[in-house]
């Protein structure tokens, strides 16, 4: 039971949470939605710390005044781009706290966590919630809160994770640009990595040396998942970098915090962080050569990087103009598996949605916008959803929405398919109408409350075989229902399809299909995971 960390514990911890983010680089790069990415997040965080890992290797002590010190110097140094600069700083406040130790329990762990937030925090100039910040701040305030309960870092550092990934999932509600992208914050995700890279040293595991691929089709392409016309235009063009360093011997922090202001007063996403050692710059402006005017009264000038952020939201715009097809597709989903069947299917966005979560006409719209199409077919994949998709209509300019109106998830499956790219629109939006007419669907779930009817007297919990319009079975088995219901369903078809639930094992639904398959010896019965919640099975009748 690790209840103390020495030296070289910390260390490891340090060097397997710069090789978690290294090997996710390229899935947290996917996750940036500005019109132009201030650099790439994931490549800027793993570039910062592996300048601390640097310092690290070249550091021969094992004391943690030693260790803390490399970690804190090399990451400052290091610091690239918004990302990698805030990240310098969560590690230098947080060494700050464990450098005056010889060894650090878990109340001294949660009190570098707090010192962390507070010093990225202090280096923006106009914090953000919603970002990185967001997460370093919840994650510092679980470990204050929950300090006292733990005596080991083994339940100790799970807790305050499980946390940190609540953060992350919350910064979409936080930040509107995230939410509009479908996306959480890069930033937030990458400080998750190195703590669950911490907890895995703790834990003695080791990170395969394998880099992980993005989870988008391309990690720079905003295309596939930012509505990239409405993220807003660029105020201040260049994005300006550089370090200060052999400052002068008159230099004084208050002038370092005087140039931060003066910085402000020129641009936007102003970070000024160091030391009469020296100190490292980052201004959005239109003004770069103030800037770096304005930074020459403290010292040298070092490490200089200006990019054009104008020019690279034009090519960005032309490749986008460039890629732009006539038709997409977006869907309503419910079950990671449902949501990846329709992907696999082409369809170019997908919300989770369904009985139990109605998405409103505005989160239609928010996704069909991300999708770069001039027409997008809609799948509503539910009756009650289908008005909201008409009202979306409304919500979008320079894009046409055809709702088809799918009523169900086996519909909106048959309505994909019948897609053809080389049809016009017209003709493929009546294919996919009359799609949806040629698949037989059933659904098994459960009944909430006691009820009669259509002629089956209900109670609690009791398992429900339903076509689209009544309830055609009813029991205490799953299976059982299920075959009930398909044998009612079934009329000469040849293809019997089944999708099931999270509630349902896969041994389970095996042996469902073996038993369908010996039933009916002349369908072929195939079965799918769907991971769709309430619903136990769906079923396809072709």
């Amino acid at each position: 039971m690790q209840k103390t960390i020495n030296g070289a514990m910390l260390k490891s911890m340090v060097l397997t949470a710069a090789k978690l983010l290294e090997v996710n680089r390229a899935n947290i790069d996917a996750l940036n939605v500005f019109p132009v990415p201030d650099g790439d997040t994931g490549t800027n965080m793993s570039l910062t710390i592996q300048s601390a890992v640097k310092e690290l290797v070249n550091c021969r002590s094992n004391k943690i005044t030693d260790v803390a010190e490399a970690v804190s110097k090399g990451a400052l140094k290091g610091a690239r781009g918004n990302s990698g600069v805030i990240l310098s700083q969560v590690l230098r406040g947080f060494c700050s706290v464990l450098k005056k130790e010889e060894e650090i329990d878990v109340k001294l762990f949660a009190q570098a966590l707090k010192s962390g937030a507070e010093i990225a925090y202090g280096a923006v100039s106009k914090p953000k919630e919603g970002t990185m910040l967001t997460v370093a701040r919840m994650v510092a305030e679980h470990a204050q809160s929950v300090r006292g309960k733990h005596k080991d870092f083994e339940s100790f550092l799970p807790e305050i994770i499980a946390e940190g990934n609540r953060a992350v999932e919350l910064t979409p509600t936080l930040l509107p640009v995230l939410k509009k992208a479908g996306v959480v914050d890069a930033g937030g995700k990458g400080l998750m990595l190195l703590y669950e890279g911490m907890y895995k040293a703790v834990m003695g595991e080791s990170v395969s040396e394998e880099a992980v691929a993005p989870e988008v089709d391309s990690a720079d392409s905003l295309m596939d998942h930012a509505d990239i016309m409405s993220l807003g235009d660029i105020e201040f063009a260049y994005c300006t970098e550089f370090f200060i360093i052999n400052l002068k011997k008159k230099t004084t922090i208050a002038d370092i915090e005087r140039l931060r202001e003066k910085l402000m007063s020129i641009g936007d996403s102003v970070i000024v962080i160091g030391d009469l050692e020296f100190v490292k710059v980052h201004v959005h402006t239109n003004k770069p050569g103030k800037a770096l005017t304005e930074a020459l009264e403290l010292g040298e000038l070092d490490r200089l990087k200006i990019e054009n952020m104008l020019e690279q939201n034009r090519a960005l715009m032309k490749k986008y103009e460039e890629e732009k097809k006539e038709m997409g597709m977006m869907a309503v989903s419910a079950g990671d598996g449902i949501s990846g069947i329709f992907k696999d299917l082409m369809i170019d966005a997908v919300i989770e949605g369904g009985q139990s979560m109605n998405p409103s006409a505005n989160d239609i719209a928010n996704a069909v916008r991300r999708i770069n199409a001039d027409n997008v077919f809609v799948f509503p994949n539910n009756k009650n959803i289908i008005l909201a998709a008409e009202q979306a209509k409304s919500l979008v300019e320079n894009k046409k929405i055809h709702v088809i109106p799918t009523k169900n998830i086996p519909q909106g499956f048959a309505a994909a398919l019948a897609f053809n790219p080389e049809l016009p629109v017209e003709e493929n939006k009546a294919n996919m109408v009359h799609a949806i007419d040629t698949v037989v669907v059933g659904q098994v779930t459960y009944a909430v409350r006691e009820t009669r009817l259509n002629g089956f007297d209900l109670k609690v919990g009791d398992v429900m075989g339903l076509d689209n319009k009544k309830i055609l079975a009813k029991g205490k088995d799953v299976g059982q229902v299920t075959i009930d219901l398909i044998e009612k369903m079934r009329s000469g078809e040849e293809i019997i399809t089944l999708y099931y639930g999270q509630d349902v094992k896969e041994e389970e639904a095996v042996q469902l299909q073996e038993i369908l398959s010996e039933k009916y010896p002349d369908c072929d019965v195939e079965l799918h995971y769907g991971g769709q919640p309430i619903y136990y099975y769906y079923i396809a009748l072709e």
